[in-house]
């Protein structure tokens, strides 16, 4: 974002972007416990000025993140007791979940054992080299851009990190490592308002959905 502050932590309508990512899952009556992984030194000032602050009271462990986000991902799991049935992993920085979706990805994920949420491609697709020249057009029929949450039964998603680690494998989202695996993902619509935050343009974007969801309700 090219500023000082991370944008997790960057306000949103008033609202920390992870706060805002954090509520729908704090409101979802099938969530039980949220796990947070963040940096080491942000741990302390996130239990007092986040979770206290705005009653975060489902947050049961604040962990330290790995290098990579697989590896902070794989930390998180290691909170998780046996007797869960469903974990969702969500990115802290996509703050504009609603709680119909988390709700809709813990249904799908009991049925099927692993999904993830997703938008269909609609742009033409085009391959480029590293000087910028086009090397052809990508049929865009059957692509999706994978979103989070994403939904597995407990059993699914520990064994394909044990099998992704034994392999030393890096996925770029969690579904990979299921698919990499062998283990069928399925795809559900997601929300083309679910942005990540990763540039300015995203947060005036943001800004502008959150106005238009006010003037709805």
């Amino acid at each position: 974002m090219g500023g000082c502050i991370p944008k997790q932590y960057l306000l949103l309508s008033g609202l920390p972007v992870l706060v805002r990512a954090l509520r729908p899952f704090q409101d979802s009556p099938s969530i039980d416990e949220i796990i947070i992984a963040i940096p080491e030194e942000d741990m302390e000032p996130v239990k007092k000025n986040i979770l206290e602050r705005y009653r975060l009271s489902k947050v049961s462990h604040v962990i330290a993140g790995g290098k990579e986000r697989q590896d902070s991902i794989r930390n998180a799991l290691a909170c998780i007791d046996d007797e869960t049935a469903i974990i969702v992993i969500h990115d802290g920085v996509r703050p504009l979940v609603t709680t119909d979706m988390i709700e809709l990805v813990i249904d799908r994920a009991g049925k099927l054992g692993a999904v993830t949420t997703g938008i269909e491609v609609r742009d033409t697709v085009k391959r480029v080299d590293k000087t910028g020249k086009i090397e052809e057009t990508v049929s865009r029929e059957g692509l999706w851009l994978a979103q989070t949450p994403q939904a597995f039964k407990r059993e699914v998603i520990m064994a394909a990190y044990r099998a992704a680690y034994e392999e030393g494998f890096y996925g770029t989202d969690d579904a990979s490592l299921v698919e990499k695996a062998g283990i069928p993902v399925w795809m559900i619509p997601g929300d083309r308002e679910n942005l990540k935050v990763t540039t300015q343009e995203d947060m005036i974007l943001c800004e502008m959905i959150l106005q238009g969801r006010e003037l709805k309700t």
